[in-house]
């Protein structure tokens, strides 16, 4: 079996998805994409295709190795994303050939299930509340939301006021039954973030994510020593190598590999195996398509220190399509009680309606995030 062909959808809402095609009729899908440089990771991947067109699409180790290390240059979002798209078709061929999911091929389950959280709020969140309470009457036992708008290194305690009472508004109408994770989202400095974290203490949050930027992963040894809040971080890391430090310094309790930037499946089961050696808990970044968040679970499957996934399903970002409207059949993410079951199809277990796809393709889209200035006129983080 060689592969013959590779072609990339830019797909609304901001995904794009990639499709390998073989001589043997056996086709992968994979979702290589930065959001806010699809244009960008699409070129990457043709690229790199030229160097996979003829080979065997069975041997994934090899082509990953050869992907990453024949580059002088490597690592970065663009060509980690781009290798993590190709590598996630490559395994859907895989469990194609084999006819049994991918998580079969890594050793099989260790899970019936994997717990899911649901977005709440947008960028600059404001009545969480109700919408905590909706989320909760739909069944979810966790919801994230972003902590605050901008912050400057050194800011108002009234934007700190700010982030309480939100995040008390959810305890008020959901008790303490409903998990809040509370992304920082990188827009966070040191000073404001230890304030932060120590403040939020009282609701008792299921981790704060980002706390810093990772380029200021080093802060996270203050900031984990003024606060008892579980730390979550890595969806702006790319590699092992990227995780290595972060790993063994021990600031961190929660990893959050990205499947469709960090190298795909092949190297997201490398990452989650070292946070296992370091008692640590992995909870895959998603705010994705449906082909992202299969090879999520794949992975989740087969790792025992997974104990929440991300997911998009009404997430903010989902504007004119959402998670659903990809794929054949709907009901392979169906959620009951914050759950959702393994796929147990073959491959990514998944199928791509790909009419609806090539329709959606001849829209495409062009999303960037928004750009963000503080008062002053200085550049913010979003």
């Amino acid at each position: 079996m060689k592969i013959t062909n590779l072609e990339c959808f830019v797909v609304p809402p901001r995904w794009l998805f990639l499709k390998v095609e073989t001589d043997a009729g056996i086709v992968g899908w994979g979702e290589p994409i930065v959001e806010g440089k699809a244009h960008t990771v699409k070129a990457a991947v043709e690229e790199m295709g030229e160097y996979l067109i003829g080979k065997d699409p069975m041997r994934i180790e090899d082509h990953w190795q050869a992907l990453y290390r024949s580059g002088f240059y490597r690592g970065g979002p663009i060509l980690m994303s781009a290798i993590a798209g190709i590598d996630q078709a490559l395994w859907d061929i895989k469990g194609k050939y084999y006819n049994a999911p991918i998580y079969d091929l890594l050793g099989g389950a260790c899970r019936e299930s994997v717990r899911v959280y649901s977005w709440i709020g947008g960028d600059r969140p404001s009545e969480v509340g109700m919408e905590a309470k909706e989320k909760a009457e739909a069944g979810f036992t966790a919801i994230k939301m972003n902590a605050t708008e901008e912050l400057q290194y050194i800011d108002s305690f009234n934007k700190i006021d700010r982030v309480l009472e939100r995040v008390a508004a959810i305890r008020e109408y959901c008790g303490n039954d409903l998990e809040i994770g509370i992304d920082f989202h990188g827009r966070v400095h040191k000073p404001m973030a230890k304030i932060l974290a120590k403040e939020l203490e009282q609701f008792r949050p299921m981790f704060i994510e980002e706390p810093v930027l990772p380029e200021n992963n080093e802060a996270l040894r203050e900031i984990a020593r003024a606060t008892s809040i579980p730390i979550a971080t890595g969806e702006r890391m790319f590699s092992r190598w990227d995780f290595k430090q972060l790993l063994s310094d021990g600031y961190v309790d929660i990893i959050q590999p990205d499947l469709s930037h960090a190298g795909g499946i092949t190297e997201c089961r490398k990452i989650a195996a070292m946070a296992e050696a370091y008692d640590i808990a992995v909870a895959p970044h998603c705010p994705l398509g449906p082909i992202a968040l299969s090879a999520c679970l794949q992975v989740d499957a087969v790792s025992h220190n997974v104990f929440i996934q991300e997911q998009s399903l009404g997430i903010h970002y989902n504007k004119g399509n959402d998670l659903l409207d990809y794929i054949a059949d709907p009901t392979v993410f169906d959620y009951k009680d914050g759950l959702v079951l393994l796929p147990k199809g073959p491959g990514l277990g998944i199928t791509v309606n790909e009419e609806f796809l090539r329709r959606q393709a001849d829209v495409g889209h062009n999303w960037k995030n928004p750009v963000w200035r503080h008062k002053d006129g200085t550049i913010a983080e979003w």
